[in-house]
């Protein structure tokens, strides 16, 4: 740390390119241990490689820099900037800056020169108190420049000096990239600054600088004008071989139209040859360039393989991360690519899927029960086709080692399950007649003025999903039978076999002409980039792991989340229990799927049973059934030589291992479960009815039994013919999510011309509000 300190002291702040640079000596200096940097030519594909990244340039347009009144300098948002590009360096990577804000820092500079003197005079002419109006003068622009590069580099060497890191000023012109002579040595400066892990901040000397003038951007892969930083950005980023170029501007990235119009949408990748299908709008609000310029400037970097992406640098909530989330591959402002998918993206997918949704759910309801019935044949009659898929990805599962137990039992299917499967489809596919478009309630408001509430479709419904590919087919039927558009992204260890089971979706979906209702997310698209689509999404529902779910709910920024986090299921013995019941509930509850999230995690045990016959059966059963057993504190207190003990009483094993714990009485039993529990599923086993009603009454979760498994906890055998998975949330849907929890209503109200003003103290209407018998089954 002293040696480096010491290097930033030695070395000269600012380094202003002349026409001979004479190589530096790096005797004495300690060589930095970079990354191998990678191969230059090829710009990157996807966002997802931006992580390779060694070499980047950060340009920082001028309303990043400048403050909102363009006299001065952001310093919250520049300190964010410079503390991501900080640790970007830290982490191995060599960072460069492409600077705008020397006139901005220069104006407010000049400002206050000329009314401090300005009012020095006035009161030496006129007194003190007979001080008129001063207003300043029109500055030109290169005197600012000149004024504030000095105070400009002096605030980035203090903010990167708290990261010990040196900075060094580098001014250009276009000569200097005209002249060879002076392009080499720029090249040479700039490779020894990076070699000596110091970051170049890099300004157009705009203090002598020509007016620009109108003249050919692009003349070739070697030559572009530099007459902005943008294109000075480009021209850097090609010479230096960067990987990627960072423009960062005050707009979110680029637009089909310009941002604020009615139908203008951010433009995720932008391909060369797309330029004819956008129009530009105005320039920013400072700086001489504008989005036209920016997207010249970008097409020409990535023409000379680097990667580029322009991103807003101004919004408060995400400048602080913006450079960074980058980097790590996330969907953030406009990608430039040379790489053009097959298929669609995903916001075209999610468009299609909408507007054939729409399609589906104006089909009549038997049209929607007849795709089901077909899906569920489909599934019997391909079933080879689609058991050979599932050994593909099994055999590769279990090759590469990456998966749990329980996620590799979860990706298994077989054709007990498939045949499973149908029966749930066709049961739905019944069900589902009497949905999309049924009377609730119907009111009659006033003569000639009746209400109706009906049932109707979510919208566009996202179901993100590891691992067990017989979830598709499941929540793609509740998707035809609710009449929503469904988005799927499964996880990548499933792919073979969630590809043939989507095109058996599809394949039962085009008997009515609605196959793009459904569509599998197949590109590399980040789970947390999709929970971003709020302007796409209606719902978003997790199905997998604890983990996925949580994270799920920490990156859906606007989307509700439907789900459940854990499954933490208990199931407590009480002292009036029966012998074989427990032993059926137990065993059931743990060891028929321990995988599932409705599998008991903790057995809880009254008191009065330890060194029971009871209890020991319990024991031998688990034992038996080869269940690992942790102790609970309490259990763990009555045992001389007790089981491991437990971790965590918050625990989702998923396999075969549970929790076993002591507890006084049914109502403690009650307290541990809300303290402990998930609000998942919760059993009791008694013979005692009034202990049972007690515990069904008080304890708070999606679902509560008495005396049976807590593997009951499910859609098919709800008989709700499948499921897009339990929901132990208080408002909406809850437990099991069928058909009813994909729909919402909407009030539909049929008059004469009627009008609020009727029923005013001087109208000549009255509310009548009579509710009017609906028949059940009615439809709209």
């Amino acid at each position: 740390m002293f040696n480096r300190l010491a290097l930033c002291t030695r070395l000269p702040a600012r380094i202003r390119l002349l026409n001979h640079v004479s190589s530096t000596s790096s005797r004495g200096f300690s060589q930095a241990k970079f990354v191998l940097p990678r191969p230059h030519g090829k710009s990157f594909a996807h966002r997802s490689e931006l992580k390779q990244a060694k070499r980047i340039v950060v340009k920082l347009g001028s309303a990043v820099v400048t403050r909102g009144d363009e006299c001065g300098l952001a310093l919250g948002r520049l300190a964010s900037i410079v503390e991501q590009v900080a640790m970007l360096q830290n982490q191995g990577r060599e960072m460069m800056i492409v600077t705008s804000g020397a006139v901005a820092f220069g104006k407010q500079r000049l400002r206050h020169e000329i009314l401090l003197s300005q009012s020095v005079r006035q009161a030496l002419h006129s007194g003190q108190n007979q001080l008129k109006d001063m207003s300043v003068p029109v500055l030109e622009a290169r005197a600012c420049a000149a004024a504030g590069q000095s105070g400009l580099m002096a605030l980035y060497e203090a903010m990167f000096t708290q990261y010990s890191i040196c900075t060094a000023q580098i001014l250009v012109t276009n000569l200097d990239f005209h002249d060879e002579q002076k392009r080499r040595n720029l090249n040479s400066t700039l490779h020894e600054l990076l070699r000596m892990n110091i970051v170049p901040i890099i300004n157009t000397n705009d203090a002598v600088v020509p007016p620009p003038v109108p003249n050919s951007d692009l003349q070739g892969v070697n030559v572009i004008s530099i007459k902005d930083n943008d294109s000075l950005a480009a021209r850097l980023a090609v010479e230096m071989k960067a990987d990627l170029l960072i423009a960062l501007s005050d707009v979110q990235g680029l637009y089909d139209s310009p941002p604020g119009t009615d139908d203008a949408k951010l433009i995720d990748i932008f391909y060369p040859g797309d330029q004819q299908s956008i129009t530009y709008g105005t320039k920013s609000r400072v700086g001489i360039g504008g989005m036209e310029a920016k997207v010249k400037a970008a097409l020409w970097a990535l023409q000379g393989g680097t990667s580029v992406i322009i991103a807003n640098g101004t919004d408060p909530k995400v400048t602080g991360h913006v450079i960074t989330d980058i980097v790590d591959g996330k969907k953030i402002g406009t990608f430039f690519s040379e790489v053009k998918p097959a298929g669609p993206t995903v916001e075209q997918q999610t468009e299609m899927a909408r507007h054939a949704g729409r399609a589906l759910a104006s089909l009549l309801p038997e049209e929607r029960g007849e795709i089901i019935c077909c899906l569920a044949e489909l599934l019997t009659e391909k079933k080879d086709e689609i058991l050979s898929a599932n050994r593909k990805d099994m055999e590769l599962a279990t090759a590469t080692g990456r998966l749990s137990q329980p996620l590799i039992s979860r990706l298994s299917l077989s054709t007990a399950k498939l045949n499973s499967l149908a029966i749930g489809l066709r049961q739905l596919a019944v069900s589902s007649r009497n949905s999309v478009g049924r009377v609730l309630r119907r009111t009659k408001v006033a003569n000639n003025l009746e209400l109706e509430q009906i049932t109707v479709p979510i919208g566009v419904l996202l179901v993100i999903f590891e691992s067990r590919p017989d979830c598709l087919p499941q929540v793609s039927a509740l998707a035809i039978a609710s009449g929503n558009a469904l988005l799927l992204k499964g996880g990548k260890e499933a792919s073979n076999t969630n590809k043939i089971l989507h095109q058996l979706t599809q394949e039962a979906l085009s008997i009515h002409g609605v196959a793009d209702a459904v569509q599998l997310v197949s590109t590399r698209e980040e789970v947390e980039d999709l929970c971003r689509l709020d302007k796409l999404i209606d719902l978003i529902i997790p199905r997998g792991s604890s983990q996925l779910v949580r994270d799920i709910q920490r990156a859906a920024k606007g989307i509700p989340v439907l789900g459940h986090s854990e499954g933490v299921c208990h199931v407590y013995v009480d002292v009036d229990a029966s012998v074989d019941k427990a032993i059926d509930v137990v065993k059931d509850s743990k060891c028929d799927y321990p995988a599932a999230c409705n599998a008991m995690e903790t057995l809880l045990i009254h008191r009065d049973l330890l060194r029971t016959p009871m209890f020991d059966q319990i024991i031998d059963l688990l034992r038996a059934e080869q269940v690992k057993v942790h102790a609970g504190p309490r259990f763990a207190s009555y045992l001389t030589f007790s089981p491991s003990e437990v971790k965590s009483l918050r625990t989702e094993y998923g396999d075969l291992e549970c929790c076993i714990e002591v507890v006084d009485s049914m109502q403690d039993a009650v307290d541990h479960i809300h303290k402990y529990g998930s609000s998942h599923t919760d059993v009791i086993v008694t013979e005692n009815e009034n202990t049972a009603e007690q515990f069904l009454q008080q304890v708070d979760s999606a679902c509560v039994f008495w005396n049976a498994s807590s593997r009951f906890a499910d859609g098919y055998r709800f008989g709700l013919g499948a499921e897009v998975g339990i929901s132990t949330a208080r408002i909406h849907a809850r437990g099991p999510v069928g058909l009813e929890g994909l729909l919402t209503t909407k009030w539909v109200l049929r008059g004469e011309g009627h009008t609020v003003a009727d029923f005013s103290e001087q109208g000549s209407m009255k509310y009548l509000h009579e509710n009017i018998p609906v028949p059940q089954g009615t439809l709209n």
